[in-house]
């Protein structure tokens, strides 16, 4: 185990009618005067925002809207954000929504009191040394952000999709959470939330560092549970229970505590980050359901232990030699979010029928570097490699024949049910 610090100041607010709390939260952070940032009608027209409007009214804060945030957050809103923070003099920021939502807020409270282009801190040009407090009323699990210092904005000239990482400095103040607000979610956005939670593990289950047993121990406890109340959710929309057990693990995969002492992967998320950014009505759950099942098969055939040893403690493998195993591994992760959580697997199942493979590894390495990986070092031949791998057997073999036309160049059509972001 390495040597590490752990440090996770935001304060939660957990269980029914928690959201009654949010005036006297956001008093305590000192603000005066906030931006609600939210996503679509959604949280306005079920009378969400006035609720929350009055709770702050009540202890004198002020405050200005700012909605319309889209899954895959982009600059513009950001940028539209400080413009109007600035001209009202804002103090601090309420997200209400999910992970989209709460990184946009984090964008803007980085960038208002910032003199430059906040884009700097994503490129590495600037780091942040102040943001205004954010609170969070988490309406959409999944993304983890409300108990993260990370943060995800897209840049639209150049479909750039960068995470961020601090921390503490974006960590937001205070986040509520009511199960209760997650029973109208449909099963698609549940599943996509869940994959997301189970990816934020597995990107810390998978290091090189030795003997992390607790660790590993909270991880598959995560992972596990997740994999219980997940099938219950799906099935009864407002199961209390369930419900909560999946939102508070969640939090709890992303807060940072599943990451103590070791190093991290992020391989996975890297390369999803380069699908929905050219496809952006791609969910990012739904990505990494492509993506992960990709990276470990791939892990199979040339780093294979740590595979095999989520499968034997997982998914019950017996292979005794690890690169059996970690191969039964994966057709066990692959058969749980196609079969019970009814995620894609394939570009195909995407909607991608010919996927600009080139453009993603050129623009990976170009945002990541030469090699990456914590886990296992990856250049752009295995990236490609991992890429092709997402492929259904037809678009391979098309592939492979060179008969595939042109990459298209347009994203694909959303899917059915829509993500949390677009609907909140």
């Amino acid at each position: 185990m390495d040597n590490f610090t752990y440090y996770s100041p935001t304060l939660y607010e957990f269980g029914r009618g928690t959201e009654e709390k949010i005036g006297m939260l956001t008093f305590l952070t000192g603000a005066t005067k906030v931006m609600i940032v939210y996503g679509k009608a959604y949280a306005k027209n079920n009378g969400l925002i006035d609720r929350i409007s009055t709770s702050l009214a009540t202890l004198g804060i002020e405050h200005v809207e700012l909605g319309g945030v889209q899954p895959n957050p982009t600059d513009t809103l950001v940028y539209e954000g400080i413009r109007l923070g600035r001209q009202k003099n804002i103090d601090g920021l309420l997200a209400v929504g999910g992970g989209s939502v709460i990184d946009t807020a984090k964008a803007i409270a980085a960038g208002i009191p910032y003199k430059g282009d906040f884009w700097d801190f994503f490129s590495g040009k600037s780091q942040i040394k102040e943001a205004l407090p954010v609170g969070v009323l988490l309406t959409i699990p999944g993304s983890g952000s409300e108990g993260s210092g990370n943060c995800v904005i897209t840049k639209t000239d150049g479909a750039i999709k960068i995470s961020l990482r601090t921390d503490s400095i974006l960590r937001p103040r205070f986040a509520v959470i009511n199960p209760e607000m997650t029973f109208t979610l449909s099963a698609y956005q549940t599943a996509v939330g869940v994959v997301d939670m189970m990816t934020h593990i597995l990107e810390r289950y998978f290091t090189t560092t030795p003997r992390v047993e607790v660790t590993d121990r909270l991880a598959e406890g995560l992972l596990m549970a997740l994999m219980t109340e997940a099938p219950r959710a799906l099935t009864d929309p407002t199961d209390y229970q369930a419900r909560a057990n999946i939102e508070w693990a969640g939090t709890l995969a992303h807060n940072g505590l599943v990451g103590c002492g070791r190093r991290e992967d992020w391989v996975s998320h890297a390369m999803e980050h380069e699908i929905s950014a050219m496809y952006p009505k791609i969910a990012h759950g739904a990505g990494l359901a492509v993506v992960v099942p990709a990276w470990m098969a791939f892990m199979a055939h040339h780093k294979p232990s740590k595979v095999a040893q989520l499968g034997r403690r997982i998914f019950n493998v017996d292979a005794r030699d690890d690169r059996t195993a970690a191969i039964d591994t994966v057709a066990s992760l692959r058969a749980f979010f196609s079969a019970v959580l009814r995620m894609p697997t394939t570009f195909k199942g995407l909607g991608i029928d010919e996927p600009d493979i080139d453009t993603m590894v050129t623009k990976l390495h170009i945002n990541k570097g030469e090699t990456i990986g914590g886990y296992y070092k990856l250049n752009a031949a295995d990236t490609r490699q991992i890429y092709e791998l997402m492929l259904d057997p037809a678009q391979l073999e098309a592939r492979k024949a060179g008969n595939q036309t042109a990459p298209a160049q347009t994203p694909p059509p959303a899917p059915a049910a829509v993500t949390g972001e677009q609907r909140r």
